[in-house]
C-alpha cells in the first residue's frame, strides 16, 4: 500500500552479509519480508468531528456514528479491552465515557464535569487504567481513574497552555505539548516526578502527539510550521516526515507503517508513510470539523507490565507509576498517611473562590499532586462569598451570577441550593455555627437576611437605613455580626446577630471596605481595595489602625484570619498571600497567577464549640437568633413577611393579610401583616404561565390559571396538596376568581369566549355566557352584592360588564372611552370599581352601576393586574416591571413595591375579615350540583352533546333553551389515543368509542365510567366509522384497513362480516328501522351508499358531486340523512332522503367540519380549523355560532332519549335469533357470526306485514 524505506519498518538483525527483518508482538511479517502486518481485528480509524464522533475503515470513506449529537468534541482516546470511549468536550467543559458496542456507544456518561475550563487532550493507560488529561485554562495536566472517582493533579506549574497528551504505559511516560510563549513539548513520569522539556526548538504550534509503541518514537504536528516530525522518547533523532500539503495539522495516530492526520483548512482526514512520507492520500474529505484521531487496533494498545499489580499498589486511592515502581496519591482534598498508602481528610485547608469555581489549597507542602483542587460543583457561576461548618463538614457559597445561597460537603459532594427566590445580589455570606444559622447580604435589594443552615426557615432581619450591603463577618462569642455598606455612606456597621441595636463601626477613610473577618480575641479586620491597605479596629470601636498598606499589597480584597497569620487575596498582584497578623511580617506568597478571587476562609476543626441559649430553637416556633452569649440572650424570629405572636416565640402559620401575586414562572406574597413590604415567593414550583391567581379565604388553598398548560391549578401555600382543577376545554384561561363562601371557581376562557363556573374541585362545571363575549380578561367578584364584574378585550366593542353569579341581569357597564380593560377590583368599603386599560395608560373608577366614572391615575405604561387594599391601590406593569401603590382616590404617592420582575401578572388581596355568610348554606341549598348564585341552583340536564376530542371524551350538558351549559371531561379509566368516532345505547347507559392509534372499539358504563371494556381488538384495521342499533342490541363499524363492515353484540361477540371488497368504508349510520349507510371514499368514484341490516340489498344513493363524505348523521323525524364532504376549499355540508332524492346544501361559509349530530331543529359540527364545535338551524344553516372552543375534536354524538325511541322485533327476545338479529323494514332475519361452535338458527325470514311496526323507514 505504501511505499517503504528498504530498511525493516520494525526489528531487523544483521546476518552474514545481510539482515533480517522481524516483527513485534501482535504483528507478521509480509511477503515483501520488510514491513509488518497487524494480526487479529480489521483496523479502523476513530475521529472527533466536533458535533459527533465516527468510526471509518482504512481504506475507504465509509463510516459509521458512534457517538452524535456532541457540543464541540476535541480530544477522544479508548480502551480497547474494556470497549470503553473517552472523549473532552470544550463547550460543555467535561470529559465523557460511553461503552462502545460494536457499532455504535451506549449513553454517555461525564466522568469529570467540574474544575475544568477548556480540557483539550486525553489519553488513557490501558494497562493501569488511567485518564490523563491537558486543561489550557486551570493550566494543568491531571489524572483520574476510569470513572472519574479518584482524580489528582501531576503538574500545576510553569504551564501556558498545553494541549496535546500521550501516555506511554511501558515506559511509565506522559507526554504534552504547551502552545505559551515558549512552546515545547514535555515529558514526565506518570506520578509527576522527573519532569523534562524534550522539543523546545523551532517548534510553534505543536499540535497532535502519538507515540508509535513498536520503534518508541513520538510523532508531533507543527500548524504554526505545517510539518510532522518525529524524534526518541527523549527528542533525540528528531528529523521531519512530512513538509508539504500541511495546510493546518491538528491530530495524528499512526498503524503499522502509516501516519494519519485530521487538517483543520482541508476538512479531511489524510494518510501517508510513516517514516517517508511518501503515498500521500486523503481518506475523508468534506468532513464538518476534524478535531482528534485514533487508530482502533488491539495493537494499539499493546500490553506491558503492571507496575501497580493486581491490587492497586495497596494504595487507597490512586497508583500512579514511575519509572522504578509506583507512587500512592490520594484524591484531591484528601491527605496521605504516614503509611503512604492510605489517606485521610485534612484538618485545615484554604477554601478561595474564584467565580466560575471554589478550590480548596492545603496549607502544608506535602501534597504535590493537590495543589489547587477545583471542587467538583455543577452550576458554579460566579461564586463570591464562602463559609463553612467543620462539625457537618459543609461549605456554603454564594453566587452573584445564580443570585443563590448554595451548600454541599467540603469534597464537592451533594451539592443543594439553599435559597434561591428574591435574592439579587449576594455579596456577602457568613455561618453561625453556635445556633447554626446562616446570614447573607444583598447589595441591590439593599437587605440583611437569615436563615437555618438548610435554608428551610429565612428571615428578613435587616431592610432600613441600609444601603449596598457587602461583606458581612460574625463573632458568636460577643453576640455581634459586622457588616460593610458600600452605599452612598461608605460605612462599617455592627449590630446583635438579630438585627437589634445597630452601631456604626468605621464611617472615615473608607472606600471599598472587604473581607471582614473577627479573630479571637474579637478584633475586626478587613481589606480596602483602592486605598491598598488591611486595617483593623476593636468591635468596640476602638484602636483602629493599619496592617498593611502601599504598593506591596496594591488591591487585597478577600481576608481571613487562622490561628497567628492573616490570608488574603490581592487582585492585582493575582496572588493568595500569608502573613503574622500581629506584625505584617513573615509573608508568604501562597498561590501565584490566580485571578478573580472573590473570597477566601480557612477551613479548620478547631473552632470552639459553645453551649448556646438557641439550643433546640430554646422554644421557638422558627428561628432562633443569638443575641448575648454570655447573657444567655437570644430572640425568636418568624420567615420573612410573618408576625411574631405575643408570647414571643410562636410564628403564625403565614400572614393573615397580603398580597398575592401571578409571575409566570412563580407565585409569590406580600405580608401586610410586617412593617415592611418584602416579597416572597411560595414553594409551588414548575409553573409554566401563572397568569391569574386567587386564594379561597376559608382554607388558604392558592388558585390559578395557567395559560400555557391551558388549565387551572391549586396549591397549598406550602406547596403541597397540589392538584390539577381543570385541564380539558379550556383553551386560554385569563382570569379567576375564587368564591370562597359559594365553594365556587369562576372564570374567563379568552379562546372559547366564555364565562365559566365549577365548583372548586372542578365538579358541576357550567358556561355561564358564550355569547357576545370576544377577549374576555379579568374577573372578579362582588358576593355579598351577588355580583360578578368582567372585562372584555372585544376589538368591536371593549368594554366591562355585570351579571348575577348565577348568570342572570347581565349588562354592559362600561363601553365608551374604553381600549384594553386589563385589571379589575372592587373598593367593598366605599362600593366603587376600579379597572386599568394598558392601551389608554389609565387607572379609572366608578360606582358599582357604572356611574360617577373618576380617572384616578394617568400615564401608567401597561399597567395589568389591580386590587384594592385599605386606602391604596395596587397595580402590577408590564413595562415598568413591577408592583406599585398609590393613594385610591387621587393617585398620588406612588411607591414601587417590588421592581425588577420581568412578566408580573395579576396581583389580589387577601383580608381576614372579607368572608361573607353562604346563602345556599352547609347542603349547597339541598343539591350536589353546581350553585352559580348564593339563591338559585342549578338542576340536572336531560341531553348532553358526547364529544371525542383525542385522549378524552367531554359532556356538555344541555339547559332547557337548547344553550350549552356544563363542559364535563369524563373521568373514563383508558388510555385513550386518537377518538374518532363514537356512539351510544341510552337504555344500558353505554358509551362507544373507537380509537384508531390502538385499532380497538371500547365501551365505558356510563353509570360507572371506570367499568371500561372491549369491544373488538383483533383483525381490526383503522375503526374509522361505529353506529349502534339500539334495538337489536348490535354494533356496526368499518374496519377501514380491511375494506369491511363489520356487526357484533354490544359486547363484541358473534362477530360477522357484511360487507367486504369495499374500496374504502369510512363514516356510517345506522338506522335501526331498516337501513345501515356508509361512505367509501374510492379515488375513482366517491360515494354513499345503503344497505340492509344484514348487508343486503346494496345500493348507491349518492354518487355525484361529492368527493370525501364523512360524518354520516340521521335526522330520524324528517327521515333525513346528513353528511360531511371534506373537501379542500370546497368544504360543506349537504342531506338528502334515506333514497338519495331531495338533495340539499347547508347555507354555511367558512368551516371546516368533520363530525355531525343532529338535535330537535338544530345541527352541530366538529370543525377542525377553528378548533370548536359549531351549530346552525339544521334546513338552511342559518344562525350558526359557535357552541364551545376545543382543540382536537373529531367524533360527536347527541345522547338523549328521544334519540333512540322506536320499535322493533329484534327488541324482544333478539327476535328469538340464537345470534344476530337484523330488520329488514317489513322483516326481519337471524344471522350467524363468522366463526361459531355453537348451532346457529338462520336462513329463514320473519314477515312483519299487516302487524304494528314502525316499518317506514
Amino acid at each position: 500500500m505504501y511505499a517503504t524505506d528498504p530498511v525493516c519498518s520494525q526489528t531487523c538483525y544483521n546476518t552474514m552479509g545481510s539482515f533480517t527483518c522481524g516483527c513485534m508482538t501482535g504483528y507478521v511479517l509480509r511477503p515483501d519480508l520488510r514491513t509488518c502486518k497487524a494480526v487479529g481485528a480489521y483496523p479502523t480509524l476513530l475521529f472527533a468531528n466536533r458535533i459527533d464522533i465516527r468510526q471509518m475503515s482504512l481504506s475507504t470513506s465509509k463510516y459509521s456514528l458512534i457517538a452524535k449529537g456532541l457540543h464541540n468534541a476535541i480530544s477522544l482516546d479508548y480502551h480497547y479491552k474494556q470497549k470503553l470511549l473517552f472523549w473532552s468536550d470544550v463547550s460543555t467543559d467535561k470529559i465523557k465515557r460511553s461503552t462502545l458496542n460494536g457499532t455504535n456507544t451506549t449513553r454517555s456518561l461525564a466522568i469529570v464535569n467540574s474544575g475544568l475550563e477548556s480540557p483539550g487532550g486525553i489519553a488513557v493507560d490501558w494497562i493501569h487504567n488511567l485518564i490523563f488529561w491537558t486543561d489550557s485554562g486551570t493550566k494543568r495536566v491531571e489524572v483520574a481513574s476510569l470513572d472519574g472517582g479518584h482524580r489528582a493533579i501531576i503538574v500545576a506549574s510553569e504551564l501556558d497552555k498545553p494541549r496535546a497528551i500521550v501516555v506511554h504505559p511501558g515506559s511509565a511516560w506522559v507526554f504534552w505539548s504547551d502552545w505559551g510563549p515558549n512552546p515545547k513539548i514535555e515529558r514526565c513520569e506518570m506520578d509527576g516526578s522527573d519532569r523534562k522539556r524534550i522539543i523546545t526548538e523551532s517548534v510553534f504550534w505543536p499540535n497532535g502527539l502519538t507515540i508509535d509503541y513498536t520503534d518508541n518514537m513520538i510523532y508531533w504536528a507543527d500548524a504554526k510550521h505545517n510539518v510532522i516530525e518525529v524524534s526518541a522518547l527523549d527528542g533525540t533523532s528528531r528529523r521531519k516526515v512530512i513538509t508539504k500539503g500541511l495546510p493546518h495539522p491538528f491530530a495524528i495516530s499512526v498503524f503499522e507503517d502509516a501516519i494519519f492526520w485530521t487538517d483543520w483548512h482541508t476538512k479531511s482526514i489524510t494518510t501517508a508513510n510513516k517514516v517517508t512520507g511518501a503515498g500521500f492520500k486523503t481518506l475523508h474529505a468534506r468532513l464538518h470539523f476534524p478535531m482528534d484521531v485514533r487508530t482502533f487496533h488491539p495493537t494499539r494498545q499493546p500490553e506491558f507490565t503492571n507496575r501497580c499489580g493486581a491490587s492497586n499498589g495497596g494504595c487507597q486511592d490512586l497508583c500512579l507509576p514511575n519509572r522504578v515502581s509506583f507512587s500512592c496519591v490520594c484524591r484531591m482534598g484528601q491527605q496521605l498517611n504516614d503509611d503512604e498508602k492510605t489517606c485521610r481528610q485534612p484538618d485545615s485547608f484554604l477554601l478561595f473562590t474564584k467565580k466560575k469555581d471554589i478550590r480548596l489549597l492545603h496549607l502544608n507542602d506535602s501534597h504535590q499532586h493537590q495543589n489547587q483542587m477545583v471542587l467538583p460543583l455543577e452550576n458554579v457561576k460566579n461564586a463570591a462569598a464562602i463559609a463553612w461548618d467543620s462539625a457537618r463538614n459543609y461549605i456554603f457559597w454564594s453566587d452573584v451570577a445564580t443570585k443563590t445561597i448554595n451548600r454541599a460537603f467540603w469534597n464537592g459532594s451533594d451539592h443543594v441550593v439553599i435559597a434561591h427566590t428574591n435574592i439579587f445580589n449576594p455579596k456577602g455570606l457568613a455561618f453561625d455555627w453556635v445556633s447554626d444559622n446562616l446570614y447573607w447580604t444583598d447589595a441591590d435589594a439593599s437587605k440583611i437576611e437569615v436563615s437555618n443552615s438548610n435554608g428551610s426557615v429565612r428571615s428578613l432581619l435587616i431592610w432600613e437605613n441600609v444601603d449596598k450591603p457587602g461583606d458581612i463577618t460574625l463573632d458568636p462569642r460577643s453576640g455581634f455580626m459586622i457588616w460593610a455598606d458600600w452605599g452612598a455612606d461608605i460605612r462599617i456597621e455592627r449590630a446583635f446577630m438579630d438585627g437589634n441595636s445597630r452601631k456604626t463601626l468605621v464611617y472615615q477613610d473608607l472606600s471599598t471596605p472587604s473581607g471582614l473577618t473577627v479573630d479571637k480575641s474579637s478584633k475586626l479586620y478587613w481589606t480596602d481595595a483602592d486605598l491598598s491597605c488591611i486595617s483593623f479596629i476593636n468591635l468596640d470601636g476602638s484602636g483602629r489602625g493599619i496592617l498593611l498598606t502601599g504598593a506591596s499589597i496594591p488591591k487585597p480584597y478577600a481576608l481571613d484570619i487562622y490561628q497567628d497569620h492573616i490570608y488574603w487575596a490581592d487582585w492585582m498582584g493575582k496572588t493568595i498571600e500569608r502573613a503574622n497578623k500581629f506584625t505584617g511580617k513573615d509573608r508568604t506568597v501562597l498561590v501565584k497567577n490566580v485571578p478573580d478571587v472573590m473570597g477566601i476562609k480557612i477551613f479548620h476543626r478547631t473552632r470552639k464549640q459553645m453551649i448556646s441559649p438557641c439550643l433546640a430553637k430554646a422554644g421557638c416556633s422558627h428561628l432562633c437568633l443569638l443575641k448575648q452569649l454570655r447573657g444567655n440572650e437570644h430572640t425568636c424570629a418568624c420567615p420573612t413577611g410573618v408576625k411574631l405572636m405575643q408570647d414571643g416565640t410562636t410564628c403564625t402559620n403565614s400572614p393573615l393579610n397580603y398580597l398575592i401575586m401571578a409571575h409566570r414562572m412563580d407565585i409569590r406574597q406580600i405580608s401586610l401583616d410586617v412593617p415592611y413590604m418584602a416579597d416572597v415567593v411560595l414553594p409551588i414550583h414548575k409553573l409554566k404561565m401563572a397568569t391569574s391567581v386567587d386564594v379561597d379565604r376559608k382554607t388558604g388553598d392558592i388558585y390559578w390559571t395557567d395559560t400555557s398548560e391551558d388549565s387551572i391549578q391549586k396549591s397549598s401555600p406550602n406547596g403541597t396538596n397540589r392538584a390539577t382543577i381543570l385541564t380539558t376545554e379550556i383553551m386560554a384561561p385569563e382570569g379567576i376568581a375564587i368564591d370562597s363562601t359559594g365553594r365556587k371557581i369562576y372564570w374567563t376562557d379568552g379562546e372559547r369566549n366564555s364565562i365559566e363556573v365549577s365548583e372548586l374541585d372542578g365538579t358541576n362545571r357550567k358556561v355561564l355566557f358564550n355569547h357576545g363575549i370576544y377577549n374576555p380578561r379579568a374577573i372578579t367578584l362582588h358576593y355579598h352584592h351577588g355580583l360578578m364584574f368582567w372585562s372584555d378585550w372585544g376589538a368591536e366593542q371593549p368594554k366591562i360588564e355585570v351579571a348575577n353569579m348565577d348568570g342572570t341581569r347581565r349588562k354592559i357597564l362600561i363601553s365608551q372611552n374604553i381600549s384594553w380593560p386589563n385589571g379589575l377590583a372592587i373598593d367593598r368599603a366605599e362600593g366603587r370599581l376600579y379597572w386599568n386599560d394598558a392601551k389608554r395608560h389609565t387607572i379609572e373608577s366608578s360606582d358599582l352601576d357604572g356611574k360617577h366614572r373618576k380617572v384616578v391615575m394617568t400615564g401608567n405604561p401597561h399597567p395589568y393586574g389591580l386590587v384594592v387594599v385599605g386606602s391604596h391601590i395596587y397595580w402590577t406593569d408590564w413595562k415598568e416591571r413591577g408592583l406599585f401603590r398609590a393613594d385610591k382616590e387621587t393617585g398620588l404617592h406612588v411607591t414601587g413595591i417590588r421592581l425588577g420582575l420581568e412578566g408580573l401578572m395579576d396581583v389580589r388581596s387577601v383580608q381576614n375579615d372579607n368572608i361573607a355568610e353562604n346563602a345556599c348554606g352547609d347542603h349547597n341549598g339541598g343539591l350536589t350540583l353546581s350553585k352559580a348564585h348564593p339563591n338559585q341552583c342549578v338542576s340536572p340536564p336531560r341531553a348532553f352533546l358526547l364529544v371525542g376530542a383525542k385522549n378524552s371524551l367531554i359532556q356538555i350538558n344541555f339547559d332547557d333553551d337548547d344553550d350549552a351549559g356544563w363542559d364535563i371531561t369524563l373521568p373514563v379509566k383508558d388510555d385513550m389515543q386518537n377518538v374518532i368516532d363514537i356512539d351510544f345505547h341510552y337504555k344500558k347507559k353505554l358509551i362507544f368509542y373507537s380509537d384508531i392509534n390502538r385499532n380497538i372499539i371500547q365501551r365505558v358504563d356510563m353509570t360507572n365510567l371506570s367499568d371500561v371494556r372491549t369491544v373488538v381488538s383483533q383483525n381490526l384495521s383503522s375503526p374509522d366509522g361505529i353506529s349502534v342499533d339500539w334495538l337489536a342490541n348490535n354494533i356496526y363499524w368499518t374496519n377501514t384497513g380491511n375494506r369491511a363492515i363489520e356487526v357484533a353484540r354490544l359486547d363484541g361477540s358473534h362477530r360477522k362480516t357484511i360487507l367486504s371488497e369495499l374500496d374504502d368504508p369510512r363514516s356510517l349510520v345506522c338506522n335501526p328501522k331498516g337501513f345501515l349507510f356508509w361512505s367509501d371514499w374510492d379515488r375513482e368514484h366517491p360515494r354513499i351508499e345503503r344497505c340492509q341490516l344484514d348487508g343486503t340489498e346494496r345500493k348507491p344513493i349518492v354518487t355525484e358531486g361529492v368527493a370525501f363524505p364523512i360524518g354520516l348523521t340521521i335526522d330520524f323525524a324528517q327521515r333525513l340523512l346528513y353528511w360531511v364532504d371534506a373537501k379542500l376549499l370546497n368544504e360543506r355540508i349537504e342531506s338528502c332522503d334515506f333514497h338519495g332524492h331531495t338533495r340539499s346544501t347547508l347555507e354555511i361559509q367558512k368551516t371546516l367540519p368533520f363530525s355531525l349530530a343532529q338535535y330537535r331543529e338544530w345541527l352541530y359540527w366538529t370543525d377542525w380549523n377553528q378548533n370548536c364545535i359549531m351549530r346552525a338551524e339544521k334546513t338552511k344553516g342559518r344562525e350558526k355560532a359557535v357552541l364551545r372552543s376545543l382543540r382536537s375534536v373529531t367524533g360527536l354524538a347527541m345522547v338523549g332519549e328521544e334519540r333512540q325511541l322506536f320499535w322493533n322485533p329484534c327488541a324482544v327476545n333478539n327476535g328469538n335469533c340464537t345470534h344476530l338479529c337484523f330488520f329488514k323494514r317489513t322483516t326481519y332475519t337471524c344471522g350467524c357470526p363468522d366463526e361459531t361452535t355453537t348451532a346457529c338458527k338462520t336462513g329463514e325470514e320473519f314477515n312483519l306485514l299487516g302487524k304494528n311496526t314502525a316499518a317506514d323507514a
